[in-house]
């Protein structure tokens, strides 16, 4: 676990300029050549740019991931030896990891010698590799690239080879069946659209989504203790510098600026780190999740009073010491920096909450827009109240109500919390967190949140309430009668408001409730085929667990009547988990983008299917098919609005029906 920590944390110091393309300063090659008869060598070549270095094969723990190459069990062939490299990697103390590690700073080849048995003349060599490498400033994510090589003259290839995306053997219809006859050779071929409607993509959505969220994150820091009495105190300072009102003022509004511009580097950093399909497989990655839910469930203790999560003094201290050394704007940004990091114990919780839900969309520039939006809502008092100096007399005095703030925001993260846990429950199919059970706690959190804001429950560090304010009392209100709107989801009521972020209907033991129940393949190839047999059209449905808009669109559009019987009636609905962790029968060695990958889950099945067939990788995507594999229509993305999407399926239809 230390070992990814350290290693996230250094990869997130990539160079802004990788973001322009991606970054490859470590390439492998492989060969196969016969010595003799029936012995070879089998030789990886690696490129190593200048500056870059690949880390050795034995690391210590807590550093960054070793090379790994991986020889597969091949019938024919028997491995000799280890693998040798062509020299020793260099030995030297990291300064980053503060350990002993060992690297290869230029160009290196590795040997495995091999044996060719039973009176074999060749076989199909594979295997994977799997590396990270860094420069002085940044680090590639570990990599894992399969391999296929030829050694010798096989008769028949020894290990399978490479799957295509189109089976190379059809299903032939029974003898003498009235089914109708169709073709399978089209349902894996990619197939192409027109411009696509850049008000369509589910990207859009999820900007704003991030950037309305990351703006109330920040709104909801300002209130918190660490911040807010920080306003008076730094306006005040900046209005008594100087004579010169306009200078105090260009001051104050460099300072906001500077702001925004250290919390925006930041949510750079982590969007140069993850690619969207990368972002989709940490989103549902069990670790991943589990890390969240227990960091998510220690920062709201942390607002509970237990303890106070702050960054290291000397950092503070340091960046305070920088800004009293400084002049001008240099002075001013250290300022800015020094504020980032004393009221971290207090942001830090919001900051990472948002960093999260950012991560798990599924786009490289939610945590860039994420980020932007919480600093602007941040950043907007210092400036403001600088222009409006008066306006200092009207705050709100510091007092027990900020404490207050922060119990509340341990009650939303501790709520939040489930979210991440029931992501991986349902990714990994533990059961643990049916939706009764995830309702249940719900209930139980904002019923207390409620009985919190009305005075009924208090903590060590709270001031004694005299009476409850009308805005305690309306948020109360709003607490309670959350909880006892979840109520009858205990028994199946679809509870669309939140139906993106509670688990899904069928995850129910005891469900009342029989809208939004569909008869449904999980299966691509055997819902193509049932739609064949049966004359309709296919419905395909990518979708993931972790994708909330996915969860939006079932509340909103599938979970009605219009859309409900006419899916029920007319299409063959495939829904396709691209975050399903279930492992497939066999890996699958496929080609794209010019390299082998390799398909280990039925989620890497299906979004490799998303990619290749139909050139997108988002979430929620909606298209129709013939029984030919061929589209009827434009894909749809989110959009919630419920005319639109029948508007779309009633076409489908029709094509269909011209094309039959």
């Amino acid at each position: 676990m230390k070992r990814n920590i350290i290693t996230l944390i250094i990869t997130l110091l990539t160079a802004i300029g990788a973001t322009a393309q991606i970054t490859q300063p470590i390439r492998w090659t492989q060969e196969a050549k016969m010595t003799s008869a029936n012995e070879g060598q089998l030789t990886f070549s690696v490129a190593i740019d200048q500056g870059w270095h690949l880390y050795g094969f034995n690391l210590p723990e807590g550093g960054p991931n070793p090379t790994e190459i991986h020889l597969d069990a091949i019938p024919g062939v028997e491995w000799i030896g280890d693998i040798v490299p062509s020299r020793s990697p260099i030995t030297k103390v990291d300064m980053v990891f503060h350990l002993k590690l060992s690297w290869w700073d230029s160009d290196v080849q590795f040997t495995q010698a091999f044996r060719l048995t039973g009176g074999s003349s060749g076989a199909n060599l594979t295997g994977t590799v799997r590396y990270q490498g860094c420069n002085d400033s940044s680090c590639i994510p570990p990599t894992k690239e399969a391999f296929s090589v030829t050694a010798g003259n096989p008769k028949v290839a020894a290990s399978a080879p490479v799957d295509t995306v189109v089976e190379e053997e059809a299903i032939k219809a029974v003898a003498g069946s009235s089914k109708p006859t169709y073709s399978e050779e089209g349902w894996w071929a990619p197939v192409s659209f027109e411009a696509e409607d850049p008000n369509t993509n589910i990207s859009q959505a999820s900007w704003w989504y991030i950037f309305i969220w990351g703006f109330l994150g920040g709104l909801l820091a300002l209130l918190t203790p660490c911040v807010w009495p920080m306003i008076p105190m730094t306006v005040s300072f900046f209005l008594k510098k100087t004579q010169s009102r306009a200078k105090s003022i260009g001051d104050a509004l460099i300072y906001g600026l500077s702001i925004v511009v250290i919390y925006l580097v930041l949510g750079l950093l982590i969007t140069m780190v993850f690619g969207a399909s990368k972002l989709n497989d940490l989103s549902t990655n069990a670790v991943f999740n589990l890390a969240f839910f227990a960091l998510l469930v220690v920062f709201a203790i942390s607002f509970f009073g237990a303890f106070d999560i702050t960054l290291p003094s000397k950092w503070s201290n340091a960046a305070d010491g920088r800004a009293e050394r400084t002049t001008g704007l240099l002075s001013i940004f250290f300022m800015a920096f020094t504020l980032v990091l004393v009221s971290f114990s207090c942001t830090g919780p919001i900051i990472g909450t948002l960093l999260v839900e950012a991560a798990s969309m599924g786009d490289i520039t939610g945590p860039a827009i994420g980020m932007g939006a919480f600093a602007l809502a941040l950043a907007l008092p210092f400036s403001l109240f600088a222009v409006f100096p008066s306006w200092l007399k009207e705050m709100p005095r510091s007092g027990g109500w900020l404490n207050s703030v922060k119990v509340v925001l341990g009650f939303l993260e501790l709520a939040l919390s489930l979210k991440f846990l029931s992501v991986a429950d349902l990714a990994y199919g533990w059961g643990l967190l049916d939706r009764e059970v995830f309702i249940s706690l719900w209930v139980v959190i904002f019923a207390l949140l409620g009985f919190y804001l009305l005075g009924k429950i208090q903590f060590s560090h709270d001031s004694k309430l005299e009476h409850v304010s009308v805005t305690r009392f309306f948020l109360a209100l709003f607490s309670l009668s959350f909880a006892v709107y979840l109520i009858p989801g205990l028994w199946g009521a679809p509870l669309k408001g939140v139906s993106a972020f509670v688990p899904p209907l069928y995850t129910q033991d005891f469900n009342l409730y029989t809208g939004g129940v569909f008869e449904e393949f999980d299966n691509y190839d055997e819902g193509m085929r049932y739609a064949a047999e049966n004359n309709r059209p296919v419905l395909i449905d990518f979708s993931g667990y972790g994708c909330v808009n996915c969860r939006k669109m079932e509340g909103a559009v599938f979970d009605t009547d219009q859309v409900s019987e006419l899916i029920k009636e007319n299409f063959v609905l495939i829904k396709l988990m691209v975050d399903d962790k279930a492992a497939l029968a066999e890996p699958r060695r496929v080609e794209e983008g010019g390299k082998t990958i390799v398909l280990e889950t039925v989620g890497d099945e299906w979004s490799f299917l998303q990619r290749s067939k139909f050139g997108a990788n988002s979430q929620p995507y909606y298209i129709m098919l013939n029984n030919d594999g061929q589209a009827l229509s434009e894909p749809v993305y989110y959009d919630e609005n419920l005319t639109k999407f029948v508007t779309w399926l009633e076409n489908g239809l029709k094509v269909y029906a011209d094309q039959n």
